[in-house]
């Protein structure tokens, strides 16, 4: 009963954190495609402080957008603001992350073939990257280089590219993954919350005391509007990282580290070619780019011949295959496991029978022979020579 129960609060939670992330992340690229739509508006318009407007259609009516160049003479009587969606999304993405991984299964997040950790230390880990990461971005955002869009861009993806490496050093791969992305939606939501709505109060403030805002409120603005650009081009990592749990293939291969760097890259990069469109400056080449890197990276990460050969060369018979599938696999894949984390076999793979093992023999090479990222943790002790033979008995099926 309680593994049934952590399962559907493990549910609920990751509903609401997709629901909160879809809100969010799409509020920041209508509000990014907003801005780079204004277009200049008319002399009447601009001595009512109005910087530029928009006419869409949507939904059946007709809708003009106008922002001010900094804020209207008095405030509205109903103003909306967008920060709850950022916040629900962080908070339910922490719980998420003590729910499956601090307080689920320990092989979610430690590998003892990396580092011998405990729990708690691997807790404190996960949690101080967090801290320290947030810190210093927030020292640097706040300081000269956040005049340098290129150069604060590189100095980013060097620390967010070393967080990354570390991590992978001592937590399982898919631990390491999901730490980046806690790390990326932390420096995201820290700009909303340190950043754009002080930035957004500030103004307000101003406009409710009759007071033309001010230099010091310009900048704020200003920073607050560099917070969220930023926070634009994380999003498809950010978003790559929530599903990257679902694929072993990437996070489970020797060099994850690297893979994850490079979609990260990818990924921003093609939303550069975005950003851009919408200024009505077209430059698929951006594109074409990042499809072809995409290519690469796919041949590269690609099993190796030599991999495969090996695996398939001895003949392993359906009894050492069974004792292999019943010694590391069926306390999780079966119909009632026995393993307390799982109230059903994980991704609703069955392994209690020959025939399902061959059934399912594409995903149990990937996930036990090519990335040995199964069982969770080699909490098991699968030995090389038993993923050999494993391989070999799935390559004759």
């Amino acid at each position: 009963m309680e593994a049934y129960l952590s399962e559907w609060l493990g549910l609920m939670v990751r509903w609401f954190h997709v629901i909160a992330g879809v809100a969010w992340i799409g509020a920041s690229f209508y509000f990014v495609w907003l801005d780079n739509h204004l277009r200049e508006p008319p002399a009447w318009k601009k001595q009512q402080g109005i910087k530029g407007d928009l006419w869409a259609i949507h939904g059946g009516g007709i809708y003009e957008v106008a922002k001010y160049q900094l804020g209207p003479r008095e405030m509205p009587r109903e103003l909306h603001w967008f920060k709850w969606e950022a916040y629900s999304t962080w908070l339910s993405g922490m719980t998420l992350l003590f729910i499956v991984y601090y307080l689920g299964s320990p092989g979610y997040l430690i590998d003892p073939s990396k580092a011998d950790l405990s729990l708690g230390t691997g807790v404190a880990i996960g949690l101080g990257t967090l801290a320290v990461v947030m810190a210093i971005y927030e020292s640097l955002i706040r300081s000269p280089l956040a005049n340098n869009g290129k150069a604060f861009g590189l100095v980013l993806f060097a620390i967010l590219l070393l967080v990354d490496w570390g991590l992978f050093q001592v937590f399982s791969g898919r631990g390491a993954y999901i730490h980046v992305g806690a790390v990326i939606g932390t420096i995201m939501v820290a700009n909303v919350f340190l950043g754009i709505i002080p930035s957004q109060r500030a103004l307000v403030n101003a406009v409710n005391a009759g007071k033309e805002p001010d230099q010091r409120v310009a900048r704020l603005a200003a920073l607050a509007k560099l917070r969220s650009t930023h926070n634009n081009y994380l999003t498809l990592p950010v978003i790559f990282i929530m599903i990257s749990n679902h694929y072993p293939m990437l996070y489970g291969h020797p060099h994850g580290w690297a893979i994850l760097a490079a979609i990260g890259f990818i990924t921003a990069f093609a939303r550069h070619y975005f950003n851009l469109r919408h200024r009505d400056i077209n430059r698929p080449s951006i594109l074409v780019a990042s499809a072809v890197m995409t290519v690469i990276l796919i041949w590269v990460v690609a099993p190796t011949t030599s991999t495969s050969a090996s695996t398939g060369t001895a003949a392993v018979s359906d009894e050492t295959a069974t004792s292999i599938m019943e010694t590391h696999c069926v306390a999780c894949h079966a119909k009632s496991p026995t393993h307390p984390g799982f109230q059903s076999a994980p991704a609703g793979i069955r392994l209690d029978e020959l025939s399902l093992l061959a059934d399912h023999k594409g995903t149990v090479r990937q996930a036990a022979v090519e990335t040995h990222y199964m069982p969770l943790g080699n909490s098991t002790g699968m030995t090389e020579e038993e993923r050999e033979q494993l391989g070999a008995w799935l390559s004759a099926q």
